[in-house]
């Protein structure tokens, strides 16, 4: 029994894996466009565009600087909330994520 307890102790006191996710830029979109995330987990924002594009936060929370094609940069969340997001450079195109 106390080994089943210390066992069960160790595994809550466990810090939890942060999750990676992944948003295509393509067609002057973002795929998918919403996300739902825990905080702490990453997203990497890829520009299969031939123009150059961003990921801003326009909460500033986080901003991916201007992606060339080909490209791509991770982001980490870390704040609960709507974090939603834009391209700078094509206000057009936005998406927005939700973490708990």
């Amino acid at each position: 029994m106390r080994i089943a307890l210390t066992v069960a102790m160790l595994a809550l006191a466990l810090p939890a894996f942060a999750a990676g996710h992944a948003v295509q830029i393509k067609g002057m979109k973002f795929s998918p466009a919403r996300l739902n995330v825990a905080v702490g987990d990453t997203i990497t924002f890829t520009n299969g565009d031939s123009k150059r594009h961003t990921a801003t936060a326009l909460d500033g929370s986080f901003d991916t600087g201007r992606l060339a094609a080909g490209k791509s940069a991770t982001v980490k969340i870390v704040a609960a909330g709507k974090h939603d997001f834009k391209c700078r450079i094509h206000p057009s195109m936005a998406g927005s994520i939700i973490a708990k």
